[in-house]
């Protein structure tokens, strides 16, 4: 193919991803994988005490990526997923502003972390996968803040999971991050250009 690049295809409809790569200058397509994330993940747990947040995160990935595959047989497909982790509980994204309120209490003062999972995967077969974890650690915001953070953010509060976009207003929650700024946003961006770049995907 003429342009390899342009066959890569993300498998997720995050505008932040989908912003990343489109800065890094890669061509590509997008289609959302249609896959029940909560049954993966009920499914994983089942096995036993054994599987935690990196594990769901990179399984959550490459079962994105194969779902778009099995549509999409000649592209190479990026899966990306990311998982909360806070005292040895999953945290996912808030089904309403209540419950992302309850979240953003039960974490505040406290540190949490996001593992962010990404694939490549080639006809069905993983090419390649990686986790990267971030620690984030929220500074013990008043009720008052909460509430008018909460009035900001409106509905927003419930695409992100933890309730906040790290490159928005929702960095006044924290007093303290540990981790590569695009693992945050959900896409650790360094390592899958580092593999396209092996993979002659993209320039080296």
């Amino acid at each position: 193919m003429a342009d390899p690049a342009a066959r890569l295809v993300l498998a997720s409809g995050s505008p932040f991803r989908r912003k990343m790569l489109q800065d890094a200058g890669l061509v590509f397509d997008v289609a959302v994988a249609k896959i029940d994330e909560r049954a993966l993940e009920n499914a994983l747990k089942a096995r036993g005490q054994a599987v935690g947040a990196s594990e769901i995160a990179v399984a959550l990935a490459v079962a994105k990526a194969q779902a778009v595959s099995e549509q999409r047989p000649d592209a190479l497909v990026i899966g990306c997923d990311q998982v909360l982790g806070f005292e040895n509980e999953l945290i996912s994204k808030a089904e309403d502003v209540s419950a992302a309120r309850a979240q953003l209490r039960l974490l505040r003062g406290k540190t949490h972390t996001l593992h962010s999972g990404i694939a490549l995967v080639e006809r069905g077969e993983v090419v390649w996968k990686h986790v990267e974890i971030a620690r984030m650690s929220m500074r013990p915001f008043s009720d008052a803040f909460l509430e008018d953070y909460l009035r900001a953010m409106g509905e927003r509060v419930c695409q992100t999971v933890g309730g906040y976009e790290i490159e928005g207003r929702g960095i006044q929650l924290f007093e303290r991050i540990e981790g590569d700024h695009f693992t945050i946003i959900g896409l650790p961006l360094l390592a899958l250009l580092g593999r396209l770049r092996d993979l002659g995907v993209v320039p080296a």
